[in-house]
């Protein structure tokens, strides 16, 4: 299990496959201040 971050921790870089197709690079999703990354399974 990876270790929890905290406040102040660098969210670590990976890449994700979009349920659209196409890829998306965390962090690297924008030029905002403050953003929110919500996992959903989705499906049981």
């Amino acid at each position: 299990m990876a270790k929890k971050l905290e406040i102040g921790d660098v969210f670590p870089e990976m890449t994700l496959n979009l349920v659209g197709g196409g890829t998306a690079t965390l962090p690297d999703l924008g030029d905002a201040k403050y953003q929110v990354i919500l996992f959903y399974r989705g499906h049981w």
